[in-house]
């Protein structure tokens, strides 16, 4: 069993940054792929970037060109670097877990409760 842990959310000016970090534990995540996705209040889940145990990354619509996904095997840690941020990237955003790949963060088995991101006009 894999409990992951959300940091890094807040409250922050548009073109602003923030940094969000998913610790997990329970369990060595470093054959683990990861990834984070967002909900917005009335809105379905959109999947922000995962990585892959190669370290590859991959990003969708929303993450691309601002965002950077990075992980440290070493700490079990994920990063999630978040520049030039919108009042549109207002979310709740979550990291995922799983030792099944699959391409999509948001089917990925082990989630953790979210940290909140408020980017402010």
């Amino acid at each position: 069993q894999v409990q992951l842990a959300e940091s890094g959310g807040g409250s922050v000016q548009a073109g602003g940054s923030l940094n969000l970090s998913c610790t997990a534990s329970g369990n060595n995540v470093s054959g683990y792929c990861m990834g984070w996705f967002r909900q917005a209040p009335g809105k379905e889940r959109e999947e922000v970037a995962r990585i892959l145990t190669s370290g590859r990354a991959i990003y969708e619509g929303p993450a691309k060109d601002r965002f950077t996904i990075s992980r440290d095997n070493t700490q079990n840690i994920m990063y999630l670097q978040m520049n030039s941020l919108k009042p549109e990237d207002t979310a709740m955003y979550y990291c995922a877990a799983g030792d099944v790949c699959y391409a999509d963060a948001r089917l990925l088995k082990y989630k953790g409760q979210g940290t909140q991101v408020t980017v402010t006009s």
